[in-house]
């Protein structure tokens, strides 16, 4: 399973790239769901400018707030912007720290189509390493 934030629909273009089933977290029946099984989350991660500001979505915020969610989290991808400096995939990387999880890729803005190639490769792995039962490839 495969669950994303996107208030601009860049990261959405990119989910729906994958060719994998997702689930938007802006919609309120996804959000407050649980996970039925491991899943990795799609997040962007937004300049504040701020430091006291979260980067996270809102959305992803409220569906990490689930124990259960947390614990079938088995990684994180990031969408960011280079011109947020210090800020680009900063959701994803405080995420994955804060889980305990790999950042398994990350990609600027919508991603290219060597990023969708490269993600489908990674997720493949991922796919094969949770069927035999085996704790998640490294990225």
């Amino acid at each position: 399973m495969y669950y994303y934030s996107s208030a601009s629909g860049v990261v959405r273009s990119f989910a729906e790239r994958l060719g994998r089933p997702v689930y938007n977290l802006a919609e309120r029946e996804h959000r407050l769901s649980e996970a039925d099984g491991p899943w990795v989350l799609l997040t962007p991660s937004y300049k504040t400018g701020n430091d006291r500001n979260d980067t996270i979505p809102e959305g992803v915020r409220r569906f990490l707030r689930s124990p259960v969610n947390r614990r079938r989290m088995v990684g994180v991808m990031g969408s960011g912007n280079r011109n947020f400096g210090r800020y680009y995939q900063m959701a994803a990387r405080s995420i994955a720290e804060q889980s305990h999880r790999p950042v398994l890729f990350e990609f600027e803005i919508a991603g290219t189509p060597w990023d969708v190639a490269e993600c489908r490769r990674i997720l493949e792995g991922l796919d094969a390493a949770l069927a035999a039962g085996g704790d998640t490839p490294a990225a």
